[in-house]
């Protein structure tokens, strides 16, 4: 069985980490999208996000990462799935997403997804609060993988994304 999580991951969190490494166990494979959605104004590059996935997931024998743009439920059965896994902190979450789950089965009634709850110590984070952190020179640590702290971390201090 194969599923798609799909994200932004702008920059990838512990709470993106954990789902995956989650989900990594549930299906035989999981194809990580990060997708270039330019009405979230991404900070990074779609090929740093991708890196910066690549090294968390390279340990992780059934993960694959892709970028891509468009319909996401096109993206699913380009990769020969009908599930889309996607993550759930709290309430605010689960109403965008169930809209989003909505209008995905619209395009494709064939298409299910499928929620999973944030594991509770990460409820909090979310790619921009990182940002913001890290733009203001806090530490990250903790918050981020340690596969991709030092290159994030570094991409704040020189300005380069």
């Amino acid at each position: 069985m194969r599923a798609v999580y799909p994200g932004t991951f702008d920059p990838i969190t512990m709470g993106h980490k954990d789902l995956i490494v989650r989900a990594s166990k549930i299906f035989d494979e999981l194809v990580v999208g990060v997708a270039l959605n330019l009405q979230k104004n991404p900070l990074f590059s779609i090929d740093k996000r991708v890196k910066f996935l690549e090294m968390v997931t390279s340990n992780m024998k059934n993960v694959t990462v892709k970028h891509f743009d468009g319909l996401l439920v096109d993206f699913a059965m380009k990769h020969e799935t009908n599930i889309i896994l996607k993550g759930i902190r709290a309430m605010t979450d689960f109403e965008y997403e169930f809209q989003m789950a909505q209008i995905n089965q619209n395009l494709n009634m064939d298409i299910q997804t499928l929620f999973l709850v944030t594991n509770q110590q990460y409820s909090f984070l979310s790619s921009g609060a990182v940002k913001e952190v890290a733009m203001n020179r806090g530490s990250i640590r903790g918050l981020v993988p340690d596969e991709v702290h030092d290159e994030i971390v570094n991409c704040f201090r020189n300005g380069i994304f």
